[in-house]
């Protein structure tokens, strides 16, 4: 038995700030989302390269307010990508931390932090 990838479930109220968010600043794709019918909860999904979130407007599937973690292996090009968008409601900055990573952190629209982060080179 071995453990494979994990895919968080980050929950969202409003799907057009969700794709503001996730499309068009962070550069993900929306890969397929799902209603149980009209006037239903949406539930989707949306990937950047090898990083796979869930988007839930179902109560319950997971809490505002969470954080997750996101390994990058160019975050100073990403960074320089995401400041080139001139996002109106993040202007990340990249930290040094005492664990030798550099890391930004956002908070989408619904509270929830993504930290982007890579090992410092030695």
């Amino acid at each position: 038995m071995t453990l494979q990838t994990i895919v968080p479930i980050l929950r969202i109220f409003n799907v057009e700030k969700a794709s503001e968010f996730y499309l068009d600043f962070l550069g993900f794709q929306l890969d397929w989302q799902h209603r149980f019918g009209d006037n239903y909860p949406l539930y989707l999904q949306v990937s950047k390269d090898q990083c796979i979130l869930h988007l839930s407007e179902h109560h319950g599937d997971a809490s505002p307010g969470s954080s997750i973690r996101i390994h990058c292996t160019d975050i100073q090009q990403y960074h320089q990508l995401l400041q080139a968008k001139d996002y109106q409601f993040a202007k990340p900055e990249i930290n040094q931390t005492p664990w030798d990573t550099e890391e930004f952190q956002l908070t989408d629209p619904f509270y929830n932090r993504l930290v982007f982060w890579q090992d410092i080179s030695k």
